[in-house]
């Protein structure tokens, strides 16, 4: 039920003592001194605190903006903290999680931190698509130049914002991974991500790819804001069962699709199957219909299917 304390430097005062001060007079009974400026992605004190504390614990900070990069990156220590069982709180702003009202301003943020990613999409299409209204080039003069200057600022820039990107998106991929890492592959968490892509109305975001998701996690990790355990590589039995999997819910989408106009009955894919000698997952060799279906679900979801219709029940 300790109180652990985070000072970290600003632009205007490169000293944390002030802030020290403070956090002991609450009764911080630890304090992690940050030395990194707020443009430095890498935080080595703050990743400390983040595996230092643990449940009933309290992470205090002077203000936010000592904490965080941004309100993204701020909403991601949050949840990392609660994960955890730490409550998080700030001297000179209205958060406490460990209060109602607090949390109801954590909520709050994170509506307005949805909005703000909203409206920079927006801003963004709207520049190019005046650029190229006048005849312009989208991007950057210094780029077109090959200014060695404006490449290094550029690619700085570029990498922070995917950090934020990473930060404002974990509360979406980072669950799953998760539930599923490392008892699982990548690619068998890369499928489940974007079969719950697919079923989200009204969206229509990038499929996750295996090394995107492998280097998002890893960005995580590095801000402390993951575990590194997932990372550790899967076992290779898990391999080779979702191998195994696959290879299943490819070989029933074919015989489904070979069809040809006509609506295939799940014991009809089922007896198909045991003609040609496949094995169940369990390793039986009689097919139930229910495990016929579901393959097909799984094949639907995966868009496999020529035909939209499902088998006729047996």
């Amino acid at each position: 039920m300790a109180l652990i304390g985070y000072a970290r430097v600003s632009t205007e005062d490169q000293s944390t003592e002030a802030q020290i001060l403070d956090l002991r007079k609450v009764g911080c009974t630890e304090i992690f001194r940050e030395n990194a400026s707020g443009a430095d992605r890498e935080r080595p004190q703050l990743k400390a605190v983040l595996t230092r504390v643990k449940k009933g614990d309290t992470l205090v900070v002077v203000r936010i903006d000592r904490l965080a990069r941004s309100l993204a990156h701020l909403l991601a220590v949050i949840d990392t903290l609660e994960r955890k069982g730490v409550a998080f709180k700030s001297l000179g702003d209205p958060i406490d999680t460990g209060s109602p009202q607090g949390k109801f301003t954590l909520q709050i943020l994170g509506a307005v931190a949805e909005f703000e990613r909203s409206l920079i999409r927006e801003r963004t299409k709207a520049g190019v698509r005046a650029a190229k209204a006048v005849g312009k080039q989208p991007g950057n003069p210094g780029l077109v130049a090959k200014d060695p200057l404006t490449r290094r600022r550029v690619a700085r820039a570029r990498d922070d914002r995917r950090s934020e990107r990473v930060a404002a998106g974990a509360g979406e991929f980072l669950p799953v991974v998760r539930r599923l890492r490392p008892a699982q592959p990548w690619d068998r968490v890369v499928d489940v991500l974007n079969t719950a892509v697919k079923k989200r109305p009204g969206d229509n975001p990038a499929p996750w790819t295996r090394d995107a998701l492998i280097r998002a996690v890893r960005r995580l990790v590095a801000d402390g804001l993951a575990e590194p355990d997932l990372l550790k590589a899967a076992p290779r039995r898990a391999k080779k069962a979702i191998a195994q999997d696959k290879r299943l819910v490819e070989l029933v989408a074919t015989i489904h699709n070979a069809a040809a106009g006509e609506k295939p009955t799940l014991t009809r894919i089922g007896r198909q199957l045991e003609r040609q000698g496949v094995l169940t997952k369990t390793g039986a060799r009689t097919w139930a219909p229910s495990s016929v279906k579901a393959l097909l679900d799984r094949a639907r979801e995966q868009g496999l299917l020529d035909q939209e219709d499902s088998p006729a029940v047996p």
